[in-house]
């Protein structure tokens, strides 16, 4: 099993070791300081029926409840950052996928993107992408935030890289109207463009989304079987589809994210088993700005035991973005990441199943 001690040291240093309760203090402080603090947490101190600079420890945040993500479509993104970062703000708005209705939103100031680069840089190295590769960075782009991946691997891996036109929210808005033959279509022009560039020979390491890699399998395997590795991210990467892209890349690598606009894990290696599955496929948040619990589906508040399935509860605990009890439309397994690391991992992540607009998972 992977330990903290094996691993690349990118990010090691005054994360990994953070205390999560002074942590929290420290986030709390900032975000609630009467001067300088964050406009949005200003303005709802009064209302929280507490007073949030009395928390002293991480599983104190559960006073907050779960927050009202449905807030992040309408407010401007400016309010959730602390005051104490210089006006005007200069940085990049991101946004969800936008499936389930209007996008949310939140902005990145330079400490966030830096502490995303950061854990990015980290999981390329623990996955073993070696420096100075081509890839080919078939991701969804725009205002999605997994855009920034191909400019993060070029710079942190001194990588060329190879991009091109993802949008996801098209090919989602034609499966939610039944237009099947024109999503077909889409995925064919998707196909098209990694196609033009994998038959080039050139690149050694492709990144995509599970689903379009089984698409790519079905349609074109010889091409992939060329590849010296894959980088997979989003929220669909079951163990069946890991048995199935294995099989095609025996010695290739495999690395792995899971996250959104908000928060993101690394894939850390995959776990053999024994049984029917073989596998199990986890994840650790970047600890200590995201935390992820798996809580019960119908009780958020508890958090399961190792081994048991429920819902990721996210928790943001940067310094210029707060966002407490989250829950997200994911169930996964809580799992213990072994000695060394300094939160839990989660695993084997699924679309909830009760959650609605479910399909938007297929990219």
């Amino acid at each position: 099993m992977t330990t903290l001690e094996d691993t690349a040291p990118r990010v090691a240093g005054p994360w990994l070791d953070a205390d999560l309760d002074a942590w929290t203090r420290r986030v709390l402080r900032r975000h609630f300081d009467p001067v300088s603090g964050s406009p949005y947490w200003l303005r709802w101190r009064p209302h929280l029926g507490f007073d949030p600079l009395d928390i002293t420890e991480y599983r104190q945040l559960e006073r907050f409840g779960r927050y009202p993500l449905e807030a992040l479509r309408g407010l401007d993104p400016a309010e959730l950052v602390p005051l104490s970062v210089p006006r005007p703000l200069a940085g990049r708005v991101w946004e969800s996928s936008g499936t389930t209705g209007k996008p949310y939103r939140v902005f990145y100031t330079e400490a966030i993107a830096e502490h995303h680069t950061a854990w990015r840089g980290f999981g390329l190295d623990l996955a073993g992408f070696a420096p100075g590769r081509t890839w080919l960075y078939a991701c969804p782009s725009g205002p999605h935030v997994v855009g920034r991946g191909a400019d993060q691997i070029a710079e942190l891996h001194d990588a060329t890289v190879y991009t091109l036109d993802f949008d996801p929210r098209w090919i989602t808005g034609l499966i939610r109207r039944s237009r099947l033959a024109a999503m077909n279509r889409y995925v064919d022009h998707l196909v098209e463009q990694i196609a033009d560039v994998l038959d080039t020979g050139r690149v050694s390491y492709l990144e995509t989304t599970p689903a379009l890699l089984q698409v790519l399998l079905r349609l074109r395997p010889e091409l992939v079987a060329g590849l010296d590795g894959v980088s997979l991210g989003g929220t669909r990467l079951t163990r069946a589809m890991y048995r199935e892209i294995r099989e095609v890349l025996p010695n290739a690598l495999i690395g792995a994210t899971y996250g959104n606009t908000f928060g993101c894990a690394i894939g850390l290696p995959a776990v053999e088993q024994d049984g029917l599955d073989g596998v199990v496929l986890p994840y650790l948040p970047c600890y200590p700005q995201v935390t992820m619990a798996v809580v019960d589906k119908r009780d958020p508040r508890r958090v399961v035991e190792y081994g048991q399935t429920g819902r990721v509860r996210l928790t943001v605990l940067h310094d210029d973005l707060f966002l407490p009890n989250v829950l997200e439309r994911d169930q996964a397994v809580r799992h213990h990441p072994g000695p060394g690391w300094p939160c839990d991992a989660v695993a084997d992540v699924t679309p909830l199943e009760e959650a609605p607009g479910g399909t938007e998972q297929l990219f």
